[in-house]
């Protein structure tokens, strides 16, 4: 693995000044070179810290840092061979964009041509070949983030570091920028470590996403295995929207746990250990995979709200006397049914998930 982390800690005295407080708590993680890795979770979780321990604007209380085999605690930022994309660009207002991205060049003391030439290189690369005379303030959001990426790209970092860089975007601009993150990133084939709160953009932009809370990292997987098979509930309700239903293990087989529950059995995946007959587990249901009013349904509902928003169709429906989210995509058969209405159910078991009660 290029990029280790290994038992990290990191404590800070608390604002009362009595005590402390861990801020990551025992972090672990191997990251692949060429991987773009995604730190996700809550405010207050550790991701911030945990990419700033990586990039030596803090130091671990106890765990080491590895960069292609060696250790790198005790060296300074500037000795790392990373680059940080800040949530507040931090371009230089004074400076037009050429000058901006050229700035860690011209403290190196590169030849001119040198620098003419990478600079264009990457203009090209954040597409923004002709702006490099204009200022700060003449440049649209989108394209100062687009500046402060090429500053970092034009170091041409072992590792890119990204701390929540969209979140002064509007949703749209948000939408564009992500997918020319990846596009760059991937084209390159640079190693980066990306901190969000937002799970689409985790789940967008990643090879790997690092869900953290309270410090610790709760689960490691590609956004897939991370959506479908959530470790903790805790995940689950993190990454996009569940409905959590409890129900009573009838047996295991073949990898699947049968479940009585919702008035009716169903058989879903598990995690392998655990599960005797007669224990209570929790059933992790997302809207979208509850067919409403199918051909051969095997459980019925009642609609007690129905929200049409154009691609997708939201309900709240009565289920044994449980009221679950779900929604309706599939374009042939969004007919908005009216609230009151019962309505026939079918499960798509396969992706259903259970966990231990």
């Amino acid at each position: 693995m290029y990029l280790v982390l290994d038992n990290l800690v990191k404590t800070f005295a608390s604002r009362g000044g009595v005590g402390e407080v861990t801020a990551v708590n025992g972090v672990s993680l191997a990251i692949k070179q060429g991987d773009l890795v995604t730190l996700l979770g809550p405010s207050g979780c550790g991701k911030t810290t945990t990419l700033r321990l990586i990039a030596g604007f803090e130091f671990p209380n106890s765990g080491r840092i590895l960069l292609d085999g060696a250790v790198i605690n005790e060296l300074p930022p500037h000795s790392r061979g990373m680059s940080m994309v800040f949530q507040s660009y931090a371009i230089f207002p004074h400076l037009n964009v050429f000058a901006n991205i050229a700035y860690g060049l011209d403290v190196q003391k590169r030849p001119r041509d040198e620098i003419k030439r990478r600079v264009a290189r990457v203009l090209d690369l954040v597409e923004l070949t002709g702006l490099e005379n204009r200022a700060p303030n003449q440049l649209s959001g989108g394209q100062q983030q687009r500046v402060a990426l090429a500053r970092a790209l034009i170091m041409e970092p072992k590792v890119l570091l990204m701390d929540e860089p969209l979140s002064n975007l509007d949703a749209k601009l948000r939408e564009q920028m992500r997918t020319e993150i990846r596009r760059i990133q991937k084209r390159l084939g640079i190693t980066s470590v990306y901190v969000t709160h937002d799970q689409v953009e985790a789940m967008t932009l990643s090879d790997q996403v690092v869900v953290m809370d309270q410090g610790k990292i709760e689960q490691v997987g590609p956004p897939d295995e991370i959506y479908r098979r959530p470790r903790t509930r805790f995940v689950a309700d993190f990454i996009g929207r569940a409905n959590f239903v409890e129900g009573v293990v009838r047996e295991r087989r073949d990898g699947q746990v049968v479940l009585d529950v919702l008035g009716t059995t169903l058989a879903a995946p598990a995690p392998a250990v655990g599960f005797a007959s007669g224990e209570k587990a929790t059933l992790i249901l997302r809207p979208e995979v509850v067919e409403i009013d199918p051909p051969q349904p095997v459980a019925r509902g009642i609609i007690r709200r129905a929200a049409y928003l154009g691609s997708v169709i939201e309900y709240d429906v009565e289920i044994a006397g449980q009221l679950l989210s779900l929604t309706e995509r599939d374009p042939r058969r969004m007919t908005l049914h009216a609230e009151g209405t019962e309505v026939g159910l079918r499960f798509l078991e396969d992706c259903l998930y259970v966990l231990p009660k």
